[in-house]
C-alpha cells in the first residue's frame, strides 16, 4: 500500500468551476441533501480523479473508456487488470481464477497489489489523472483510497436489474482482435412506475461474427452471484460517497448513443469528436 499512497499523493490536481445541478438522472425526485447539490467539474480534461461505481456488466467500462478519451486521462478498469494478471499466468493467477470462476470479489489486498503495479507503471509513463472502474468496491477499500489522494467525482451508473442480466448473458468477445459487442436485444416494456427501455444489441462486423466467444464467468448462477455480492458488499460505498457530496447518479435510459449524450450534459461536457462522426 506504500507505493499506492505514494504514486496518488504525487498527482497533482487542476481548477474546478462549481456547478449546481442534480445528483440524479432519473424519473425521481433527487434527494434534498444540500451535500448532494454541488458537484465538482473540471474546466479541462486533465489531472481528474474520477471513480465509476455499479453493478457488475452495467456498462462502466464502456462509459469510463469514453470519458478518458475525451478527458485524456488513462482509464484503470481493476477487473482489466485481474483479467490481464490471469492471462499472464504470474504468481496470483491460480488463486484469482478460482475467485473469479465462483463470482467472488477479489481481496482488497489483491487488488491493491495490483492497482499499485498499475499507478506505479502510468507514474514512469508520465500519466496525470486517472478514472477508476471497479475500485473501490468496498468501504475498506474507499477508505484506503480517501486515506491517500482526493477523489473529484463518483458516478454511479444504474440499470433495473433484467436489463442488467440480459446484458451479462450477452456479452461477446472477439477471440482475434478482442472487440467486445452485446448480442442482446434488450426491450422492456413501460409498466405504471418505470419508463420503457430499448438497448439494441451491439453486433459485430462479418468479419468477427465467427470468432465470437462468451467469458467464463457470464453464466447465469454467476452473473446472479455476483449481483448478490455487490449488493451486499458496494451499496455501501454509493453511501459513502453520497455523505460527502461527491456522488453522481445516473440511470442509463437505453443503449449508449442516448445514454452517452445524456451523461455529457449531466457532466457539463462536450464530445466534439461524437458530433464529427454523426454529422459525417
Amino acid at each position: 500500500m506504500a507505493v499506492l499512497s505514494r504514486l496518488l499523493r504525487a498527482r497533482t490536481t487542476i481548477s474546478y468551476t462549481i456547478r449546481t445541478f442534480s445528483s440524479s438522472y432519473s424519473t425521481s425526485p433527487p434527494p434534498s441533501s444540500p451535500e448532494n447539490d454541488v458537484i465538482k467539474t473540471p474546466t479541462d480534461g486533465r489531472n481528474v480523479q474520477w471513480v465509476f461505481l455499479g453493478c457488475p456488466g452495467v456498462g462502466k467500462g464502456t462509459y469510463a473508456s469514453r470519458l478518458s478519451k475525451l478527458l485524456g486521462v488513462p482509464h484503470i478498469a481493476t477487473g482489466d487488470l485481474v483479467r490481464d494478471e490471469l492471462n499472464s499466468k504470474g504468481p496470483l493467477s491460480e488463486q484469482l481464477s478460482e475467485i473469479v470462476n465462483q463470482g467472488k470479489l477479489v481481496s482488497d489486498h489483491l487488488i491493491i497489489n495490483l492497482l499499485s503495479k498499475r499507478l506505479e507503471a502510468g507514474d514512469a509513463k508520465g500519466e496525470s489523472g486517472f478514472i477508476l472502474d471497479g475500485f473501490p468496491r468496498t468501504i475498506r477499500q474507499a477508505e484506503i483510497l480517501e486515506g491517500v489522494t482526493n477523489i473529484d467525482l463518483v458516478i454511479n451508473l444504474k440499470l433495473r436489474e433484467e436489463a442488467l442480466l440480459a446484458k451479462c448473458l450477452g456479452r461477446r468477445t472477439c477471440s482475434q482482435c478482442g472487440g467486445n459487442y452485446n448480442v442482446a436485444c434488450i426491450d422492456i416494456k413501460a409498466d405504471n412506475e418505470k419508463p420503457a427501455m430499448y438497448m439494441p444489441p451491439l453486433l459485430p462486423p462479418s468479419h468477427c461474427a465467427s470468432k465470437l466467444i462468451t467469458r467464463s464467468d457470464d453464466t447465469e448462477e454467476v452473473v446472479k452471484e455476483r449481483l448478490r455480492i455487490y449488493n451486499e458488499k458496494s451499496r455501501p460505498v454509493e453511501e459513502f460517497y453520497r455523505k460527502r457530496g461527491k456522488l453522481l447518479e445516473f440511470d442509463l435510459p437505453g443503449g449508449i448513443p442516448e445514454s452517452w449524450t445524456k451523461l455529457l450534459q449531466l457532466l457539463n461536457l462536450d464530445d466534439h469528436e461524437d458530433k464529427r462522426s454523426a454529422a459525417a
